[in-house]
């Protein structure tokens, strides 16, 4: 009897072989071309597991109390990860974010409390100056070329030398926007909503990303912001006057970022030259674990806001896990890694 194998048995094994490969592969390429599609996807995920992990180890996470809490402390950094998104899907970073809602928080404070100036007024001026100082990155981006990275870094010094020259350093007290001007606390105050305590700080965030996710789906603009993140070139040779979309991005971060200033003063209660000096660091955080990708042209603006919400169900339910500080700092880094990771897993497969 002959030991040579069955050729037909060895042409079955082979094709069930390929078979499974060119499976396998077809799987991979839906799941990528899936998350392509839908980029928000993977923070839901992520999010959907962090809330079901954190039910599961945490005493109380699931509590209403502590649930409107996290919502409360992501706040400002979720408005401020909105303006910084406008910025990344053009393909830039703003690194100033931060500095301009500190600076612009303590000219508000400044002009009503030493200057006399009703606060309505004193609002509506922080918020041209916010707009002032996005249109200083713009012009700086589109007239003199200059990459945002080094720009932005340039302008958070300025902004923070400001900051620190407007305020002389001193802190405006909470007794004293009780007394005089209230109204810079409005998004600090408390209101119940079905067992949840949530503040107008809050509702702020969550009107800006709506307004921001119908300019971008809904508008011409939006479209346009799009198509200069993806391929400037492109976008210029299809008629689209880039520099004037990306001042006007600049100038709309710039606005949200004076919002955040004054959401800022409500939720710390008072006008701090050095409240949130993080800030930057975690709205970039909250832009690249929601999704919105480093290269520009791709993202969904409601990305950055599931990402904060990442980031606050780590905290919280870390701490009520007993986990120090420190690993909770641990636990954000590695987070971060893994959205540029699989960001960048899902160009390379793409392409």
């Amino acid at each position: 009897m002959s030991d040579t194998p069955d050729p037909v048995v060895e042409r079955n094994s082979s094709e069930t072989v390929a078979s499974f490969q060119h499976n396998d592969r077809g799987l991979l390429h839906k799941v990528q071309h899936f998350l392509h599609r839908y980029p928000t996807m993977v923070p839901v995920i992520v999010l959907v597991l962090s809330l079901i992990a954190f039910g599961l180890i945490a005493p109380n996470f699931f509590s209403a109390f502590n649930l409107s809490l996290i919502m409360q402390q992501v706040a400002v950094v979720g408005t401020l990860a909105a303006a910084q998104s406008l910025v990344v899907l053009t393909a830039g970073i703003d690194l100033s974010v931060g500095a301009v809602m500190v600076m612009i928080s303590v000219i508000m404070g400044r002009l009503s409390i030493d200057f006399g100036v009703p606060v309505p007024i004193a609002i509506l001026l922080g918020l041209g100056c916010g707009m002032l100082t996005g249109w200083l990155n713009g012009f700086l981006v589109t007239r003199l070329k200059l990459p945002p990275f080094i720009t932005t870094l340039g302008t958070w010094n300025i902004f923070l030398a400001l900051n620190y020259y407007l305020s002389g350093r001193e802190t405006i007290r909470s007794q004293t926007l009780d007394s005089e001007a209230p109204l810079l606390k409005l998004f600090g105050e408390r209101f119940n909503l079905g067992g949840a305590v949530l503040t107008w700080g809050v509702v702020l965030m969550l009107l800006v990303f709506g307004v921001l996710w119908y300019a971008l789906n809904k508008t011409a603009w939006g479209r346009r912001v799009y198509a200069v993140g993806d391929d400037p070139e492109a976008a210029a040779l299809a008629g689209i006057q880039t520099n004037r979309v990306l001042m006007s991005v600049y100038m709309v971060a710039g606005f949200i970022c004076a919002l955040a200033a004054w959401s800022s003063i409500g939720r710390v209660g008072s006008v701090s030259p050095t409240s949130f000096f993080e800030s930057n660091l975690e709205s970039i955080t909250a832009v690249v674990i929601g999704g919105i990708s480093l290269f520009g042209g791709r993202g969904s603006i409601m990305g950055p806001l599931i990402g904060a919400l990442i980031v606050g169900v780590f905290n919280s339910g870390l701490r009520l896990a007993g986990v120090d500080v420190l690993w909770q700092l641990f636990a954000t880094g590695w987070l971060i890694i893994v959205a540029v990771a699989v960001d960048q897993w899902i160009r390379k497969i793409s392409s």
